[in-house]
């Protein structure tokens, strides 16, 4: 589904909600060809074949040799900043950021944990700041058990799922912005953040980070990054004809298309109408996160799961996020059921929501009293055992900490969540995990492949029988052996401190630290008298230059250390001039359907709100007008400005195809740099188009004798044309993107205007403080 937006006035009225998302690709080249169908249960089933395997290869990123990554501590310290940990999922999801959230806390900075409202008082009894986002976990949870991949299924298609999904979405989207620039909901405490570190499911992060101008880091349980290793793991991969390596890396790209589609149009919509943000183009919208580089840290042991091979710098792996154990005393119940007996086993879900609570409680308790074990059930949000009462064998247990619960049981049955996995395994708990959706399956087969348990049990395969054989399985000396080995790998670790040394040196300290006292982060960026160059300037730098006399305090504006390109990648004239005209064709169709649809829409509204047909004719008529001046935006622009670009940014990038670098002429960002880009892209371009022709088969020639020669002749002959080609287009087109920028900019901004009031909060915050 594409979003259909014509100007930065885009109304949520533009979504569609219900409609269903089309989940099915096929594709078809000698390449690659293949095909990918959902499943009933949410999952993907990916078939991949090529008739040129070698070709394929030649598509996929080659192995880098590893390089040492720096220190944290050789980088600079990093001075305090105001940090928001945006995640969405259930309370084993949330529950690894408090600890992360605590050891960033100790070390200087502020935190504020984002998430669902139903953890508000979870988060807040860690000592953390918390922000709530909306959306419904376990609402959320229940639409996960039916559907265990990312993607509904046919049956949640059919039955209203998808809009309710859709709305919750852009719900904790909105939730998620506003958690980074407004003031504490009960303190009213103002807050700005200064960096983002967050979960990839809770979508908001890059675009918030893009509007703010601030670093973002995410961090995250599951695999989410494409390798060779293994295939992601909502997803039944068959390769035929291609490496089964080769197979695993495209599932997870196919993985986020088929997520894009669902979910692109309500995060455009959202960055258009609230971040103020021109929309992600399609072709970029999936592999957003991918083409960004932006830094990754995955919360998993790496003795478990090594980092692959083809994973880069800005990844890490730096083990389990486990909290401090909390302090904790039994109620008297629990401890004289403990004290009964020998050590029980532990049998919970969590959060997840089941369907039918009473039959996985019959066979819960079959299987223990077949296996000849003692239990202790944990009600979780599906409240097994309902009302039941414990008895000598069976003991119904509500909220309580697992750091402390899994040292006093023998063997851990619960679904799967990674934070629940490295509890028991860090506590040497030999574990059997039912797993209902996301990333379940991969850590059961990861405790499973370590001898700490048997192969999982999918939910809806549990039966009596084959969950008392995994206890009776987990109680053998030989898994209770490898659980041990497991805990000694993991104690050896310390994941939540390389997290946040993993956080610091993926940071440009230097960039985000104030240029006149750097033990404080830069807030503010402005010109001081006598100076031309922009000095970066904490909240105390500031107040001292405007006492001093050196800045006005209405000249300083919000400063931004990090800028993101989102714009697509222009590698060629032909796939550049034909996406860019099809998309003004696109715009321009879509602004002239709203010329007929919108007028109807707002009379209808109108009347309806005040039943005043004069209100509701002028409701149609301002329809009428902000439909053609649409029009007529998306035309000039198109005609002006994208159409141009593309074909200038094209020729400019072709040398790339065949391994040239091309030249940085630094970002058009106004009038003045699109001037300044257009000038030197006009030199270098008939310079280079014209010596090239020379100096290429020579430098070939040289290298590698005739054969260079003549490679030398091609990459001349090209440059020839395209060098010239991209100097013509761009004196139109990179001027006319400066202009527009500039235009762009003069333009008052809701998003600036919250941004600079929520900085001055806090400037007048540390004032006071003083």
């Amino acid at each position: 589904m594409v979003a259909k937006y014509t100007d930065s006035n885009a109304e949520e009225d533009n979504l569609v909600w219900d409609a269903p998302p089309p989940y099915a690709l096929r594709s078809s080249s000698d390449v690659l060809a293949g095909s990918c169908i959902l499943n009933t249960d949410g999952t993907l089933n990916v078939e991949l074949e090529s008739a040129a395997p070698n070709e394929l290869t030649k598509l996929l990123p080659i192995y880098r040799p590893a390089v040492p990554e720096p220190e944290a501590e050789s980088l600079g310290k990093c001075p305090p900043l105001n940090i928001v940990v945006q995640v969405v999922g259930s309370r084993g999801d949330v529950q690894p950021f408090i600890a992360l959230g605590t050891a960033l806390q100790r070390y200087g900075h502020r935190v504020r944990l984002a998430t669902h409202n139903v953890f508000a008082d979870f988060v807040r009894k860690s000592g953390l700041e918390f922000y709530p986002i909306g959306g419904d976990p376990e609402d959320l949870m229940s639409y996960m058990v039916r559907n265990p991949g990312l993607l509904p299924s046919l049956d949640s298609l059919k039955g209203g799922d998808i809009p309710r999904k859709r709305r919750m979405i852009h719900e904790m989207l909105q939730g998620c912005w506003d958690s980074c620039i407004l003031p504490d909901p009960i303190s009213q405490e103002p807050f700005v953040a200064n960096a983002i570190v967050a979960n990839p499911p809770s979508f908001a992060h890059v675009h918030c980070a893009q509007a703010l101008g601030i670093p973002v880091h995410l961090m995250f349980t599951m695999p989410w990054t494409a390798t060779r290793a293994f295939p992601h793991p909502l997803t039944k991969v068959k390769a035929k004809d291609i490496r089964q390596s080769q197979a695993n890396y495209f599932s997870y790209g196919i993985v986020n298309i088929m997520t894009w589609q669902g979910l692109g149009d309500v995060i455009n919509g959202w960055r258009v109408k609230d971040l103020h943000l021109e929309p992600v183009h399609t072709s970029m919208g999936p592999d957003l996160i991918e083409s960004l580089k932006l830094p990754f840290t995955y919360c998993w042991s790496p003795a478990l799961v090594p980092k692959p091979q083809d994973w880069g710098s800005n990844i890490d792996i730096c083990g389990f996020f486990m909290r401090d154990e909390p302090a904790y005393t039994p109620p008297q119940d629990l401890d004289n059921f403990l004290r009964a007996g020998p050590a029980p086993a532990y049998i919970g879900f969590g959060s997840i929501v089941l369907e039918d609570a009473k039959r996985m409680t019959e066979s819960i308790l079959q299987a223990c009293r077949v296996a000849k074990v003692r239990v202790i059930v944990s009600r979780g949000w599906s409240k097994l055992g309902g009302d039941d009462p414990s008895t000598d064998d069976v003991f119904y247990l509500g909220d309580c900490p697992h750091e402390w619960l899994f040292k006093q049981v023998s063997v851990v049955v619960h679904h799967g969540g990674a934070g629940t996995t490295a509890c028991g395994l860090y506590n040497a708990r030999p574990t059997v995990i039912v797993p209902f959706f996301g990333d379940q399956p991969f850590w059961g087969n990861v405790v499973a492949s370590n001898g700490a348990g048997p192969v999982p049990i999918p939910h809806t395969s549990l039966n009596s029988e084959n969950l008392a054989e995994a206890i009776k399985f987990c109680l053998t000396p030989a898994v209770n052996q490898a659980a041990r080995a497991v805990a000694d790998q993991m104690r050896r670790e310390n994941g939540v401190e390389k997290a946040v040394q993993s956080f610091h040196r993926h940071l440009n300290i230097p960039k985000i630290s104030c240029d006149i006292q750097p033990q404080h982060v830069a807030d503010w960026a402005c010109r001081l008298s006598k100076s031309k160059a922009e000095t970066k300037m904490s909240h105390a730098a500031l107040k001292d230059s405007v006492l001093k006399g050196h800045v006005k305090l209405g000249d300083a504006a919000p400063y931004q250390p990090k800028d993101y390109n989102m714009g697509v990648e222009r590698l060629d004239p032909f796939s550049a001039g034909a996406s860019a005209t099809l998309g003004v064709l696109t715009n321009f169709t879509s602004a002239l359907g709203g010329t007929f649809i919108d007028p109807f829409k707002q009379h209808k509204q109108a009347r309806l709100a005040n039943g005043n047909g004069g209100s509701a004719g002028l409701a149609a008529a301002t329809a009428v007008g902000k439909g053609f001046a649409s029009m007529g935006t998306s035309l000039s622009k198109g005609t002006l400005v994208d159409v141009p670009l593309a074909l200038a940014e094209g020729l400019r990038n072709a040398p790339r195809l065949y391994g040239e670098e091309v030249r940085d002429h630094g970002k058009v960002k106004d009038w003045k740099s699109g001037g300044a880009f257009a000038a030197k892209n006009f030199g270098t371009g008939f310079y280079e188009g014209i010596t090239d022709i020379v100096i290429k088969p020579y430098a070939g020639a040289k290298k590698e004798g005739a054969l260079g020669f003549m490679k030398g002749v091609g990459k001349g002959s090209l440059n020839m044309v395209a060098k010239p080609g991209s100097a013509m287009f761009g004196l139109l087109a990179y001027p006319a993107q400066g202009v527009y920028k500039s235009i762009k900019s003069l333009k008052k901004s809701p998003v600036t205007d919250a941004v600079r009031a929520g900085k001055l909060a806090n400037y007048e915050r540390y004032n006071d403080a003083l």
